[in-house]
């Protein structure tokens, strides 16, 4: 309970001192050249929600078990709110941000308490005078994937199923190089496990990462990332490793897509051969205006052996998602959304009012701000 007091304090204090924070840093670099300004910067997001899940019975408080963003039910909540601290210099970097919120709750439930609380912290140093080449270590958002846990960065206001049952974080440390026309960037790091910034209990590890990611134009980006390593004790001889594809494509300044693809194997603990899981999922954006955007879903989400989704039922998780959002700029930096989502199971895994469902209805609403 102290940790916890002394945390919200520490957030009221940053949120009270940024102003003068942010005018100290700016008055103090105004006369540094911009290839060589160095200083701190302060940054801030709050996304409050309400969901209600039309199938889940009406004691339900909570959305299911494999999501982790916008969880709880029928009720106004905080999603994510949080406030970074970074560091920037020609050749030093250093990141600081502290959450609250129900992501924060349920996605870092197994966590030490008070890392549970810890966004991102890390520090980088670039080690080349001429190359965009870049050592970070510490905790960091994950490069696997298209989506993060902060909504306004996503086009959609939920996240993807492969979103929520992959990394969402990684603890570790990193290489980066991003070639001097900007068009590649690849990445390697050694991390303590998937999705852990406490290294798993009878894990030797390490386990790695790699991103390769390609824009040869605005309008294209190819992505592939893996992890290779194993979320089992050794033990269990369990061996992972995971692929995340994606293509980011804006022909123009209306229509744009997302197409994402993830499939991963864990080793089988007995016998030969592995557990495999896979999901597909394609986002298609319209802008009507620059205002008002709507994007559309499909997604399927397949996993028969449970190893990512245990459900327990003859199955597995074997699941469509569709959902239909709309977008409204209120302000620059405020952001109005709203989402149906509907999921078809091909067991009935969905509580609902009378027993379980192969379906799961919901609509979610919310209000973002960043400053």
């Amino acid at each position: 309970m102290k940790n916890k007091v002394s945390i919200f304090l520490a957030i009221v204090w940053l949120a009270c001192m940024l102003p003068a924070l942010a005018q100290t840093t700016a008055d103090s670099t105004a006369s540094v050249p911009s290839a060589t300004q160095a200083g701190i910067t302060f940054t801030g997001y709050v996304e409050a929600y309400y969901t209600h899940d039309f199938t889940a019975p009406k004691t339900s408080q909570e959305r299911p078990e494999f999501l982790y963003n916008h969880k709880r039910n029928r009720e106004v909540n905080v999603n994510l709110a949080l406030l970074k601290g970074a560091y920037t210099s020609e050749r030093v970097r250093a990141n600081l941000a502290v959450q609250v919120g129900t992501y924060a709750q349920y996605n870092y439930a197994a966590e030490q308490p008070l890392l549970r609380n810890v966004f991102e912290a890390n520090a980088g140093v670039k080690l080349s005078r001429t190359k965009d080449l870049w050592l970070d270590a510490g905790i960091f958002t994950s490069h696997i994937g298209f989506e993060s846990a902060i909504s306004k960065d996503c086009w959609t206001l939920t996240r993807s199923i492969l979103a929520e049952n992959s990394p969402y974080y990684l603890s570790g440390a990193k290489l980066t190089y991003t070639t001097g026309n900007g068009k590649w960037t690849l990445l390697g790091s050694v991390l303590n496990g998937w999705q852990r910034i406490a290294k798993l209990s009878g894990y030797s590890g390490p386990s790695l990462s790699t991103q390769i990611q390609y824009k040869p134009s605005a309008n294209l980006t190819l992505n592939w990332s893996t992890f290779i390593g194993s979320d089992r004790p050794d033990s269990l001889k369990q061996p992972r490793f995971f692929n995340n594809f994606y293509a980011i494509i804006n022909p123009n300044r209306k229509v744009s897509a997302i197409l994402g693809f993830d499939i991963g194997t864990d080793q089988k603990p007995v016998g030969t051969g592995s557990y495999v899981w896979y999901s597909p999922v394609a986002i298609v954006r319209y802008s009507v205006s620059d205002a008002v955007k709507v994007a559309g879903r499909v997604e399927y989400y397949d996993d028969k052996n449970g190893v990512i989704i245990a459900t327990g039922t003859p199955n597995g998780f074997k699941t469509w998602g569709y959902s239909l959002n709309v977008d409204y700029v209120i302000l620059p930096n405020a952001l109005f959304r709203i989402e149906g989502k509907v999921y078809d199971s091909r067991d009935a895994i969905f509580e609902s009012k009378v027993g379980l469902s192969k379906t799961n209805t919901s609509l979610t609403t919310s209000l973002a701000v960043s400053f």
